[in-house]
């Protein structure tokens, strides 16, 4: 076709330039927008999904830290209470209701305290409505710890009033050392108490979906929202299998009933348990699909605004979720870090994700160091504790490192205790920890081993030179006024490795014999191993 009609034609059927260029911006935005979006998607999915391991790995820590430190207080309480009784007549019924009562009452530890004597008879038991007075054992657990003879927890197990216990004792030794039965306490894990009380103040989990539950060392339920699953055996959960192993950690999980979790888990060491916080993964993509909602509202601007703000607002999004996974990666990897600087986000998600992820990591990295401060220092007197001193000797008898050890003790302590009170108790056992910080070295050790007994490791000395040590603390601690202004004296007992023993345990049971016999030989004073 000619002319000017077939010339129109042609034109019509060539792309414009405005078209040209319409079109390739339309694509051009559409790709960006589709690279941004899988890399929006991709970036905080990832980071999301660090962050809630991290959090719920958090979670499942200090909770283990907490139910390992409440064991611990509930077994200092059952010995407390034990060494009171052991020292007294097991067959005054009244002392014993009384001591009972007011641990029961005073501390809400256990559902019931009973007294078992040697024979298997029991004692004594609070609240009476539990009616075993004057009755023998039947229990499998009670047996187990009337046969160990040493600090004993059970497994779960059903009494035969339908009631899922765990039953944990102290054993009871008179003067002599003469084994007198045990003190035992009954957690009754479906009913009201203290292990309900701690579980109940972290509720708030629940908040998105997310839960947590407690196992038993064999795998059973002790805790869990619903109630009725108390009890269940989830040894097939290989999250569980891990935390009874003793691991900690987190992967993703999928429960009995089909559902992904996102899970923390933590052993508890005093008794065995273990710890679980898991969230849905739902959740996670949740927040996912609305971070990518959020980025299309933005992106319905004009084109050319759209991609320059696009790639932007990708960026910007996407570093400070990538900086916190970041910090909790380090953190799960059990590495030291540093915390940046929380500066505000002007987007309002990140903004509050920042802030509280930050202030989240730097608590527990404080709770942390706290725990590890706490862990080798004695609360009272500020020096170092029985565990760090069995330790360090352990380490130097083990190098054959020479050093000296003097094991003192406060004379009549007990009375002081009896006659002025506990805060007075305390207040000489700083006085003399001040005493033997200030009498000896820089390089020596004080530690405190428990109650009114402290130790001195002395590097490289002798034992006339420890003894010299010994006797400088122990003039000092008789003439230097003391917080309740009456004459007060301490016993020491020397012995030196490797001269007098071979080992770290027998070394201090020969310094231990050492101030046993200052003790019996008139106290306020110091004798050497022989």
């Amino acid at each position: 076709m000619s002319g000017p009609f077939g010339i129109r034609c042609a034109e019509k059927n060539k792309i414009s330039l405005a078209t040209l260029l319409t079109g390739l911006v339309s694509l051009s935005v559409a790709l960006t927008l589709t690279i941004l979006l899988l890399a929006s998607y991709h970036s905080n999915k990832q980071s999301l999904f660090e962050t809630t391991f991290a959090l719920n790995y958090s979670a499942a820590t200090k909770m283990s830290h907490s139910i390992d430190s409440l064991f611990q207080s509930m077994r200092a309480g059952l010995a407390y209470t034990g060494a009171r009784l052991s020292a007294g007549d097991l067959s005054d019924t009244q002392e014993m209701r009384r001591q009972l009562e007011a641990l029961r009452l005073g501390s809400h530890y256990f559902n019931s305290i009973a007294v078992v004597d040697e024979t298997g008879l029991v004692r004594g038991v609070d609240p009476p409505s539990v009616g075993t007075t004057g009755l023998y054992i039947t229990t499998e657990a009670t047996k187990e710890a009337l046969a160990v003879k040493k600090s004993y927890i059970s497994k779960p197990y059903y009494s035969a009033t339908g009631r899922l216990i765990v039953f944990m004792s102290e054993p009871l030794f008179d003067k002599d050392g003469t084994y007198r039965g045990f003190i035992g306490g009954s957690l009754y894990l479906q009913e009201n108490n203290i292990l309900n009380m701690m579980f109940g103040m972290h509720n708030h989990l629940n908040s998105d979906g997310s839960y947590f539950y407690v196992v038993s060392s064999n795998g059973h339920l002790l805790f869990h929202p619903d109630k009725s699953r108390i009890g269940d055996d989830i040894n097939a959960n290989l999250v569980v299998q891990k935390t009874l192993r003793g691991e900690s950690g987190y992967e993703q999980v999928t429960n009995s009933q089909g559902i992904t979790f996102l899970a923390g888990y933590s052993p508890v060491l005093e008794n065995g348990w273990g710890v679980v916080v898991q969230s849905p993964i739902n959740v996670v993509y949740d927040e996912l699909n609305r971070n990518i909602r959020t980025i299309l509202l933005y992106t319905l601007a004009p084109f050319v605004i759209l991609m320059i703000a696009a790639i932007w607002l990708a960026r910007r999004l996407a570093r400070p979720f990538v900086s916190l996974a970041d910090l909790a990666g380090r953190l799960g990897r059990g590495e030291r870090i540093v915390l940046p600087e929380a500066k505000h986000h002007w987007n309002r998600e990140a903004d509050l994700l920042t802030q509280t992820i930050t202030l989240a990591l730097s608590d527990l990295q404080k709770q942390t160091e706290q725990l590890a401060h706490a862990a080798m220092t004695d609360s009272l007197t500020g020096l170092t504790n029985r565990r760090t001193f069995e330790s360090i000797m352990t380490q130097w008898t083990e190098e054959q490192y020479s050093f000296a050890l003097i094991v003192m003790d406060i004379d009549r302590f007990k009375s002081i205790n009896d006659t002025y009170g506990h805060q007075a108790g305390d207040e000489i056992l700083k006085h003399l920890a001040r005493v033997v910080t200030a009498s000896v070295g820089p390089h020596d050790i004080c530690c405190r081993y428990g109650g009114e007994e402290f130790v001195v490791l002395l590097p490289l000395a002798t034992a006339p030179e420890a003894l010299t040590t010994a006797e400088r603390i122990r003039t000092a601690f008789e003439t230097r006024e003391n917080p309740l202004g009456i004459p007060i004296t301490v016993s020491s007992g020397i012995a030196h490795y490797p001269s007098h023993a071979k080992s770290a345990d027998m070394l201090f049971q020969r310094a231990d014999h050492a101030l046993y016999r200052a003790k019996e030989s008139g106290k306020n004073r110091t004798l050497v191993a022989d």
